[in-house]
C-alpha cells in the first residue's frame, strides 16, 4: 500500500509540473513558427549569410525586426537594435621575400604576411622574446631585452593559450607589443596544430579581421608575418643573429556587419539588476562557386537552429518574462574567428558585471533527435535546471562527446567565459563529432528541407525553459570549483587579484 501511494504521489507531482509547463509560452508557441524562421534565414535567398555580404544584413534586419515584432526594448542609451561591428576588408599580400642566411623564403609556400606597410628591411638585427607576451600579472618576454629597430622573432600563442584560436587570437595584440617597444618587424613561427595548406585557404583571399583599434592608438605599421613551422630550424637563437626581408603593402577597406540586440526587463526590482545573456551567432560561410550543382552554403544547422531558439526564447520570456533580465544577442562574425562575439564583450551594450550567465546557441548539427548536447554542462552549477528543461520536453541532456575537439573554445561562449561569466553551449543532439554531422557541416547539403522540424521545435522549447529557469533561480550561478575561467569570475565579480 505504501508503494502504492508513493508512486501516486510521483504521478500527481510530474501531472502538476507538466501542468505548469503546458502554461508558459514555451508550450503555446507553434512549430509552424519555428519552422518559418528556419525557412527564411536558411533559404538561398540569404547567400549563406557571409559576414560582410548582403545576405548577412538581411538576417541582421530580420532578427532585429523580430525583436521588434515582439515588443523587445532596444538597450537603454541605444536606439536601435543594431550594434555596428567594424570590419578591415583584408586582400593578401601576394609579394615578399624573406632572406635568411643564403636560404630564401618564398611567399605562400614559406609564410604569409598579417600586416604592416611595404617594407624592405637589409640585414636587420634579430631578437628573439620567447612569446613576445607581456600580461598584468608579471610575465613579461621582453624583459632586459632591447628590440628598438630590429625584427623580433617570437612562438605562436602565449605562455598560457591551449588552443589554436587562443593563439591566433593573441597574434594582434603582440605585434602590437613589440611596435609599442620600438621593433620594425615580427616574425611569427606558425606552430599550431593547424596544417599550413588550410591556413592558407583563409588568408590567400579576401578576408575579414576585427578593427579593434581604438582612439589615440598608434598605428602598426611594421611587418607581421607568419613563417611555416616547416621553415621553423631556421630561425635558430644560436645562430641567426640578422635577416632581410621585402614584403608588400597589406591592402584593406572598411566592411561594417552588426550584431543584434535587445533587451526584456525582469519582473523581480532587485533581481532585474542581474542579466541572463542569450546568443547565437546568425552569420556562415556564404557561397563556393566551385561546388556543383547547388553552390550555396545555407547552415541551417549551423546556426540557424541555433538561432530560431534564440529568437523562440525572445518571444517566450517577452510573453512573461522572468525574475532577472534577459540580452539577446545575435552575432555576426562567429565563423571567420568569433568576432562578432569577441566586439561585442569589448563593447558592451550592457555591463558585464550585471551578466551573471550566458547561454549560447550553437552547434555543427545533430545526429541523435532524442538528445541534447550542451558543451560544458557539468561546467557551472546550472546542470541541474538545464537537465530539468530537456526532461521537461521529452529530451535527454548530455555533456561534451567530443572533448578532444576543445568545443567548448570553438563558439562564442567562449568570450564571455573568458571574462569570467559562466558560458555553456547549448547545442543539438550529438553522440560524436563526425558521420552524420559532418554529412552536413559546412556543406551546401546543409539546407532547411533536411531539417527535422519536430525536433528543430522540442529544441528551441528546451532553451527557453532552460533560459527561465535559470534567470529565476534565487543565486546567480558560477562556475564549479577549479574551472580554469573561474578566476576570471572571481576578479569580475568579486573584485579578487
Amino acid at each position: 500500500m505504501k508503494k502504492i501511494t508513493f508512486y501516486l504521489l510521483l504521478l500527481g507531482f510530474s501531472s502538476l509540473s507538466a501542468q505548469k509547463i503546458t502554461k508558459l509560452p514555451e508550450s503555446k508557441i507553434q512549430a509552424i513558427e519555428t519552422e518559418s524562421h528556419m525557412r527564411f534565414l536558411a533559404s538561398d535567398e540569404l547567400l549563406g549569410r557571409k559576414t560582410g555580404e548582403q545576405g548577412n544584413l538581411v538576417a541582421s534586419r530580420y532578427i532585429a525586426e523580430q525583436f521588434r515584432l515582439m515588443g523587445i526594448k532596444t538597450v537603454s542609451g541605444q536606439n536601435s537594435y543594431l550594434q555596428p561591428v567594424p570590419f578591415k576588408n583584408v586582400k593578401p599580400v601576394t609579394e615578399g621575400v624573406v632572406w635568411v642566411g643564403d636560404s630564401t623564403l618564398k611567399i605562400i609556400d614559406d609564410f604569409i604576411v598579417l600586416d604592416g606597410k611595404a617594407a624592405e628591411l637589409k640585414n636587420v638585427p634579430v631578437v628573439f622574446a620567447n612569446y613576445g607576451w607581456v600580461d598584468d600579472k608579471g610575465y613579461n618576454d621582453y624583459k632586459d631585452l632591447d628590440v628598438a629597430g630590429k625584427i623580433v622573432v617570437i612562438q605562436l600563442g602565449t605562455p598560457t593559450s591551449k588552443s589554436p584560436f587562443e593563439a591566433i587570437q593573441a597574434s594582434q595584440v603582440k605585434t602590437k607589443l613589440a611596435s609599442d617597444k620600438g621593433a620594425i618587424g615580427v616574425i611569427e613561427i606558425f606552430t599550431a596544430q593547424v596544417p599550413w595548406k588550410n591556413l592558407l585557404r583563409f588568408f590567400t583571399t579576401d578576408r575579414l579581421s576585427l578593427d579593434m583599434k581604438k582612439e589615440g592608438d598608434k598605428e602598426v605599421t611594421m611587418p607581421h608575418l607568419w613563417i611555416n613551422a616547416a621553415k621553423g630550424k631556421m630561425f635558430s637563437k644560436e645562430s641567426l643573429k640578422t635577416l632581410s626581408l621585402k614584403t608588400a603593402e597589406k591592402k584593406q577597406t572598411t566592411v561594417l556587419s552588426y550584431n543584434v540586440v535587445g533587451v526584456i526587463e525582469g519582473t523581480d526590482p532587485t533581481l532585474k539588476n542581474e542579466y541572463i545573456v542569450l546568443s547565437a551567432h546568425f552569420d556562415h560561410i556564404g557561397v563556393n562557386p566551385n561546388s556543383k550543382p547547388d553552390s550555396i552554403s545555407n547552415g541551417a544547422r549551423d546556426n540557424v537552429f541555433g538561432t530560431t531558439a534564440m529568437l523562440f526564447a525572445a518571444k517566450a520570456l517577452s510573453q512573461k518574462p522572468p525574475k532577472r533580465s534577459v540580452v539577446l544577442i545575435g552575432y555576426t562574425g562567429e565563423e571567420i574567428g568569433l568576432l562578432g562575439s569577441q566586439y561585442y564583450v569589448e563593447h558592451p551594450w550592457v555591463p558585464l558585471k550585471q551578466c551573471v550567465f550566458n547561454l549560447n546557441c550553437d552547434g555543427a548539427g545533430y545526429d541523435d533527435t532524442g538528445l541534447l548536447t550542451t558543451i560544458g554542462l557539468s561546467r557551472t552549477d546550472a546542470k541541474t535546471e538545464l537537465e530539468q528543461s530537456a526532461k521537461a520536453f521529452g529530451l535527454k541532456i548530455i555533456d561534451d562527446p567530443a572533448p578532444e575537439q576543445n568545443l567548448f573554445d570553438r563558439s562564442d561562449n567562449v568570450n564571455f567565459a573568458a571574462k569570467g561569466i559562466p558560458a555553456p553551449n547549448f547545442a543539438p543532439g550529438m553522440k560524436a563529432f563526425g558521420g552524420e554531422i559532418m554529412k552536413y557541416y559546412h556543406q551546401t547539403s546543409d539546407n532547411p528541407e533536411s531539417v527535422d522540424f519536430a525536433y528543430l521545435h522540442k529544441y528551441c522549447q528546451s532553451y527557453a525553459y532552460a533560459a527561465r529557469l535559470i534567470a529565476n533561480r534565487k543565486d546567480a550561478p558560477k562556475w564549479k570549483a577549479g574551472d580554469k575561467y573561474e578566476k576570471a569570475w572571481q576578479i569580475l565579480f568579486e573584485g579578487k587579484k
